[in-house]
């Protein structure tokens, strides 16, 4: 099993930026996809970007294209989450997940990841 932990989120303004990252230890990240998440209070998990195990593919969901980037350094064992542009709907915990099976194309779906973090906040106020 992996832990997960995740830094970097905050409070920021409409239009600023994040930088999240995603330290795994315990055994290496490096076969298995990656994938970030938010839930907000009443709603339910959904997956924001994804990236396979080589970071050859990614995903993305349709409200953060063009604003979030997912990258992934195998040898530091750790994935990032670049947001800019955020907006107040951007606002949630922010979860970071390991895929349950190796060397797969990138997942999106939350039963498809057996690791998961703690998540850290993000707070984008208008």
């Amino acid at each position: 099993q992996v832990q997960l932990v995740e830094s970097g989120g905050g409070l920021v303004q409409a239009g600023g930026s994040l930088s999240l990252s995603c330290l795994a230890s315990g055994r290496t990240i490096s076969m298995y996809g990656m994938g970030w998440f938010r839930q907000a209070p009443g709603k339910e998990r959904e997956c924001v970007a994804a990236i396979n195990w080589s970071g050859s593919s990614t995903y993305y969901v349709d409200s953060v294209k063009g604003r979030f980037t997912i990258s992934r350094v195998n040898i530091k064992n750790t994935v990032y989450l670049q947001m800019n542009s955020l907006k107040p709907e951007d606002t949630d915990v922010y979860y970071c997940a390991a895929a349950r099976n190796p060397y797969t194309d990138v997942v999106n779906r939350g039963y498809e990841y057996r690791d998961w973090g703690q998540g850290t906040q993000v707070t984008v106020s208008s």
